[in-house]
């Protein structure tokens, strides 16, 4: 869960599971973070909702754990 101050920059970043508050300095998140935003459509019980919600390192490294197929993961050559 994203929070912003009134002039728009970000302050605080939470974790929607586990509630930890990542470290952000001038505005940016200077931790390991995955940020979700899904928005749901037809055949879903949630068509027209849209979600959001953040993960700290460690609870999507839980997650991940639980997947019965692994997720694809693929290494990065250029970072920006």
């Amino acid at each position: 869960m994203k929070k912003y101050g009134e002039d728009g920059r970000l302050e605080a970043i939470y974790c929607n599971m586990c509630g930890k508050k990542m470290i952000v300095k001038e505005g940016i998140l200077r931790e390991g973070a995955a940020r979700f935003d899904y928005a749901w459509d037809y055949f879903s019980e949630k068509d027209g909702e849209v979600h959001h919600f953040d993960l700290c390192e460690e609870c999507y490294d839980s997650v991940l754990a639980e997947f019965a197929i692994p997720a694809d993961v693929e290494e990065q050559l250029e970072l920006l």
